[in-house]
């Protein structure tokens, strides 16, 4: 189950801890893996772009992700 997975993923972020590029890369594949995700997985989203810097690249790259994901999402 996805969230199941998010939600072990971001667990770090309660404590301050910030999370590697490379975390937040595989918990943002992780959640859009299985087809129907929705408003949840669209904020868990967010919260894992906002671990990462504001000029980070990944950022700016997962940002326009998931701006396609959610235009896709509006269409079906």
């Amino acid at each position: 189950m996805p969230g199941y997975v998010v939600r072990s993923i971001l667990h770090p972020l309660k404590g301050g801890t910030l999370l590697t590029e490379q975390t937040v890369e595989r918990g943002f594949r992780k959640l859009f893996q299985i087809p129907g995700f929705g408003r949840e997985e669209f904020d868990k989203a967010e919260e894992l772009l906002d671990q990462l810097r504001p000029e980070s690249p990944l950022r700016h790259r997962l940002g326009v992700e998931l701006d396609e994901l959610r235009e896709l999402a509006v269409t079906e």
